[in-house]
């Protein structure tokens, strides 16, 4: 399926918004996380600053999600991983609720009380979860009510390589099969589980081999790029609309920062992420609308303009809106 001019852009689009509302993050999220003046044995304060907590990035990641989320529509349903803004903010979640809530904020999509681990958007039909695997059962269930209500709507579930290896992958790659569920499964395959290896954790190169155990088909995207991302999703979810069934789609994909702010990336190689980030996907995309005559100096500068101005938006209004109240500490949670 070949992405036309105004999906392309609104990618390339999208690709940059993701990338300078991640690259923000790094710069807020370090507020107040290190000590004044940094002396041996004082250690990174995870608790302190505007935005506390762990804070997973997906900066070079980013063709994933724009490749996929460019196919669906507002009905369909999309579960991601710990690691998920790329996701959300290519699926429509509105910047400024998504912000407040890493701030821990009562404007937030979870009221400040999920964090940017357990965002949840059922007008845009989006959530995640930080348990590794957790996005696939979930998905298989919206997928199910979709087939069951004769909707042609499908969804998706991101995940990383490490979550292939957890029960959760199989017993859904299973029950989607033996159901013909209108689910896209995806794997973000950036190398690492956390700090492990691949190599070291999985008994095959790719995880779309492992499809055909299940009777669907497994399809591998080895660049990290957008446009063969959209191509390959295209038709994955071209089919599940038909009633054709789930599809693996498998991705190589780069992950420029640490597995959270504040790792000491002790896994890497000398050099790894400057290699990585010689192949930056945006640029290459760029090049691409660049050569087809799609994008010029001014439209650049307006996709640009129109990013910036939506980013810095969504975290003023995360700064200055107001912490929840002690007393409504237990509203809107189980207990």
């Amino acid at each position: 399926m070949n992405a036309s001019t105004e999906r392309k852009l609104w990618m390339y689009e999208k690709m940059i918004e993701i990338r300078e509302y991640e690259e923000t993050m790094v710069r807020v999220y370090m507020e107040g996380k290190l000590p004044p003046h940094i002396q041996k044995g004082l250690a990174f304060d995870i608790g302190s600053g505007p935005v506390p907590g762990e804070m997973h990035l997906a900066a070079g990641q980013e063709p994933v999600a724009v490749g996929v989320c460019a196919h669906l529509t507002d009905n369909d349903t999309v579960v991601g991983a710990h690691r998920s803004h790329h996701f959300a903010i290519a699926k429509g979640v509105p910047l400024k609720p998504m912000t407040a809530e890493m701030f821990g904020k009562e404007t937030g999509l979870g009221k400040g009380k999920g964090g940017h681990m357990h965002l949840f958007d059922a007008a845009h039909k989006f959530s995640c979860s930080g348990i590794v695997g957790a996005s696939m059962p979930p998905a298989c269930g919206a997928a199910l009510a979709a087939k069951k209500r004769g909707k042609d709507w499908v969804a998706v579930a991101f995940f990383g390589e490490g979550a292939t290896n957890q029960g959760a992958f199989h017993e859904s790659l299973n029950l989607a099969a033996l159901w013909q569920l209108p689910v896209l499964f995806v794997c973000e395959d950036n190398k690492y589980a956390i700090s492990v290896e691949k190599t070291e954790s999985t008994s095959v190169e790719w995880n779309a081999d492992r499809a055909s155990a299940y009777g669907m088909p497994g399809v591998l995207v080895k660049e990290n790029d957008a446009v063969a991302v959209y191509e390959a999703a295209g038709e994955a979810i071209a089919r599940a609309r038909r009633g054709g069934g789930p599809t693996l789609l498998e991705v190589k994909t780069d992950r420029y920062l640490g597995h959270f702010q504040g790792d000491p990336e002790v896994y890497r190689t000398k050099g790894e992420t400057t290699t990585l980030r010689a192949n930056d996907p945006i640029p290459r995309i760029a090049e691409q609308l660049r050569a087809a005559g799609e994008l010029t100096d001014a439209v650049e500068q307006q996709i640009r303009q129109r990013v910036s101005a939506r980013v810095a938006e969504a975290y003023e209004y995360g700064r200055a809106s107001p912490y929840p109240k002690p007393e409504d500490a237990l509203l809107h949670v189980f207990n």
